[in-house]
């Protein structure tokens, strides 16, 4: 029987079947770090206090993942207007479970001061723009989605990946993209505000998509060559770039990626369609990987990729699936209607029950208010958590508060 520990809020049967199949299995976390200009728009973000915080957000989540409490960081965990970094759930379940971790730089504005996988991206313009990032550095990052998620499998016996990201902003370009496709997102969406900013995310979205139009950047064009990309002993042919292409009778999911998106979104998106093809894939957060899921659907439609559907879930936190001020179930089921996708499937949506009311520290009481609520893969850590040792509320709580005062030893 499902684990009660894990609600699952859509395609029940799905969900618990995947549950089943890698119960008692550990799995490997890759988390995909990228970077808009979205998030340094006053307001939009609480991922960070002002926006100069977060510009750092990434890098500093990053470096605590990668080395913990102790270790004395470049870039410090950004001061909140309440809360604390989820990045701190995170940490807790991959450092008491072992769980192997890979970062990968998909975009940001300088190099972290952590091993990373560069994957040649860039950061991504203000979606409000309608330009994001060049439409060759988009079809770069899904050959690289696909080639690292194939890479990643291959090493999976019979376990799941859990990809996780960590972009400040990137709930509004996740609206964007969801937007893009015809799926009714405006309203839906969640935020780390703890009554989410729908009527400032709208207005950017709706400036975006106008200045995207207003250029043309929904036309298609034809299918190109192959070109093959190799990575030490590794070699992978793909779709060249940027001959890649749809046939004219599709919508071209890339160029709205290039005109509203992040540079995180396409990466993901192409991991996961590669890894599904060979074990399960948990998408670690809310909103974001929501659209990324929409974005998976209309990737593999128009340029004819195969994946499982029925190995990939989304898994966040009940702070983002039960959030009141947004309708993450609503949104979730809302996948299936976008009309430039035909018959997307709805994702089962999991997430873990972990509850803050009782914890001893007012940062991590603060998630009962509505702030932060996700992040860095953080409901996906704590459902791994449930399925390989079936860890319960108090186990889970007891590991997150040590590392908030090992954090607190070491500041003061």
């Amino acid at each position: 029987m499902p684990n009660s520990q894990i609600r699952i809020y859509t395609q029940k049967e799905q969900g618990e079947e995947w549950l089943r199949r890698y119960r008692g299995c550990l799995p490997v976390f890759a988390c995909v770090l990228g970077f808009t200009e979205t998030g340094l728009i006053p307001g939009i973000s609480a991922a960070g206090r002002t926006p100069e915080d977060r510009k750092y957000t990434a890098y500093a989540d990053a470096e605590f993942l990668y080395y913990g409490a102790e270790h004395k960081p470049q870039y410090p965990l950004p001061p909140l207007a309440a809360g604390a970094s989820p990045v701190l759930i995170s940490r807790a379940v991959f450092e008491s479970l072992k769980i192997p971790i890979h970062l990968f730089n998909a975009g940001l504005p300088q190099a972290p001061a952590v091993p990373v996988i560069d994957l040649g991206g860039t950061p991504a313009r203000c979606l409000s723009g309608g330009n994001a990032m060049e439409i060759t550095t988009v079809h770069h990052l899904l050959e690289q989605g696909l080639f690292w998620g194939e890479r990643l499998a291959s090493n999976i016996q019979q376990g799941y990946l859990i990809i996780g990201e960590c972009v400040v902003g990137g709930t509004t370009t996740a609206q964007a993209i969801l937007t893009g496709l015809g799926i009714e997102a405006a309203g839906k969406v969640n935020s780390s505000h703890p009554i989410c900013n729908h009527a400032q995310k709208e207005a950017l979205v709706q400036a975006g998509l106008e200045r995207m139009r207003g250029r043309g950047d929904t036309e298609t064009w034809r299918h190109g060559d192959m070109e093959t990309l190799r990575h030490g002993d590794t070699e992978k042919t793909f779709p060249a770039s940027p001959r890649l292409s749809v046939p004219a009778s599709l919508f071209d999911p890339l160029k709205l990626v290039a005109a509203v998106g992040d540079p995180m979104q396409v990466v993901v998106a192409g991991m996961a369609i590669a890894a599904s093809r060979s074990c399960g894939v948990l998408l670690g957060g809310g909103t974001q990987m929501l659209a990324v899921y929409a974005l998976i659907s209309a990737i593999a439609q128009a340029y004819a990729l195969s994946w499982q559907p029925e190995e990939v879930v989304v898994g966040t936190t009940r702070w983002v699936a039960e959030d009141s001020t947004g309708a993450t179930v609503d949104l979730a089921l809302s996948l299936s209607k976008g009309s430039f996708t035909e018959i997307a499937p709805t994702p089962p949506l999991l997430a873990t029950v972990l509850n803050f009311s009782d914890s001893r520290y007012p940062q991590l009481r603060a998630y009962e208010q509505g702030f932060v609520k996700e992040g860095m893969g953080a409901g996906a850590a704590c459902i791994a958590a449930h399925l390989s040792q079936d860890w319960q509320q108090h186990q889970l709580l007891t590991a997150i508060e040590a590392q908030l005062e090992r954090l607190n030893l070491v500041n003061y």
